[in-house]
């Protein structure tokens, strides 16, 4: 019988987080190794991102990620969620994602957001200010034109290998995102768990503006959310902790930390600041046993009619994590109780 659940496909979007007592290069090749074994549970596609100067997260070049993942797979679809495009020239987008799709071809995603750096100091190092991110319409129409040879910025100009591939483009909702992917014809990625109204009013949106377009014949909504899966909702809970708070700690000291053990931060005493961003980051998730996520996740879906779901769970113990990530494929493929 089919379900939405069944029916949906799963992805994954790993930060490559770096844990207490790792460095960054332990980080990336975990980010590595887990696409091996989430492709080996039956996953969609694994995403990589893209986040500078930050010390919890080693992931700062994505596309340079996305070539070793690619490289060590076989089946899983590979790519960004996202490559901030303000952040770069759309000419160097262009070809390295036409080097990605000419080295793995079929299997390759371009993921796109609009985000510049989040101090004066990157955005520095980066050459980019905050107005870059009011470019970013421009800039996907020169982007994807080095892919059609439409493209009328530079004339002249032409991104080898990339012109004449055609790499699903994805775009990442923030703020006018929905109605931008919209316009531009392509898929859209939004965030499906937290500010559930706003999300359904901006797939309305989207789906009601969508234009064709040379690269989506149709609208294409992404979900996308934490989702943890445990043998009981208090070990799922327990996922959630290290990420929560990592976030908490961002948010009231300026520094996003390593991800610690579920135990070191049960242990803390927290200011109260501390705790009202680290119960704010520890809400709205989809959390528990495979059979609670499961009728969630089945009820969400149905609301959204969302074409794909993008899983974003990140947590301390690795072992764990890949526990709720099997315990997830187990429940789409229509078997909650097996798991």
């Amino acid at each position: 019988m089919s379900s939405p659940l069944r029916d949906t496909p799963f992805s994954v979007l790993d930060r490559s987080r770096t844990r207490e007592g790792q460095d960054g290069a332990q980080a990336l090749r975990d980010t590595v190794a887990f696409a091996r074994e989430v492709e080996a549970l039956g996953y969609h596609r694994f995403w990589v991102s893209e986040h500078h100067s930050v010390p919890g997260v080693a992931g700062s070049a994505p596309t340079v990620l996305a070539a070793a993942v690619a490289a060590a797979t076989s089946r899983i679809r590979v790519g960004t969620g996202g490559v901030m495009l303000p952040n770069h020239q759309p000419l160097v987008v262009a070809e390295q994602f036409g080097v990605l799709e000419a080295l793995f071809p079929g299997r390759i995603d371009m993921g796109l957001g609009r985000s510049v750096g989040f101090t004066d100091g990157i955005r520095k190092a980066l050459g980019r200010g905050k107005e870059a991110a009011g470019a970013f319409d421009a800039q996907i129409d020169e982007l994807l034109g080095y892919f059609t040879g439409g493209q009328r910025v530079h004339p002249q100009v032409h991104a080898w290998p990339a012109e004449g591939l055609r790499p699903p483009v994805f775009l990442l909702a923030v703020g006018s995102g929905a109605d931008l992917a919209a316009a531009h014809g392509l898929p859209l990625v939004i965030g499906g768990v937290r500010g559930e109204d706003a999300m359904l009013r901006a797939v309305d949106r989207y789906r009601t503006a969508f234009r064709p377009s040379a690269w989506s014949a149709a609208p294409y909504v992404v979900l996308s959310g934490t989702v943890a899966v445990a043998d009981s909702g208090e070990r799922a809970r327990r996922l959630l902790v290290p990420e929560a708070w990592s976030t908490a700690w961002s948010r009231t000291h300026g520094v996003f930390p390593a991800l610690a053990p579920y135990e070191s931060t049960a242990a803390r005493t927290m200011t109260g600041p501390e705790r009202e961003r680290f119960e704010e980051a520890m809400a709205g998730h989809l959390h528990g046993t495979p059979e609670d996520v499961a009728k969630a996740l089945e009820s969400l879906l149905e609301r959204s009619a969302a074409d794909e779901f993008l899983v974003t769970t990140s947590t301390y113990d690795r072992a764990e994590l890949l526990e709720s990530y099997r315990l997830l494929a187990v429940i789409t493929s229509g078997d909650p109780a097996g798991a």
